[in-house]
């Protein structure tokens, strides 16, 4: 291309050459990222469950594992933007899990579920360093995009 024009240097095209990119157009914004996913939860039930659910929300699922050493690999290998995590797991308890989660990912929103809820405290939520405690009885309607949403502040 050749220069054509006082003030259009590539004859009226924009930025490489593109009509549609002109040179002084501001930047884009993204309007919607997704959420990327990870479900922990040692009820194959659940886990089928929470996946339709989430979708439905417009987060993406990437995984679905059953228990804490299966979501510990899960983090470090697809770092999710967040983690919906059951308390009553075998072996490594959800407290456990969300404890070593956030003391190596910092940025991973972890949410917290159980459908026993007498034992979940503020205290201990902070002290594991989870975003939210919602029981599964309330997860369908939990704001589970706010709570997964990395732009919001962390409580």
């Amino acid at each position: 291309m050749t220069p054509s024009g006082p003030g259009q240097p590539w004859g009226g095209w924009g930025l490489w050459g593109c009509p549609h990119c002109p040179a002084g157009s501001p930047a884009a914004k993204i309007r919607h990222v997704t959420c990327r996913i990870l479900i922990v939860d040692d009820s194959e039930s659940f886990r089928s469950t929470a996946s339709v659910l989430l979708a439905a929300l417009g987060l993406e699922v990437l995984e679905a594992v059953p228990d804490g050493e299966a979501a510990l690999a899960a983090v470090a290998g697809d770092r999710p933007d967040g983690i919906l995590l059951d308390i009553n797991l075998p072996g490594r308890d959800g407290f456990s899990v969300a404890t070593a989660i956030a003391a190596t990912y910092p940025a991973v929103r972890i949410v917290l579920t159980s459908s026993e809820t007498e034992d979940v405290s503020v205290a201990l939520l902070e002290t594991c360093g989870a975003t939210a405690f919602v029981p599964k009885t309330e997860l369908a309607t939990a704001d589970l995009g706010v709570l997964f949403d990395r732009t919001a502040p962390q409580s």
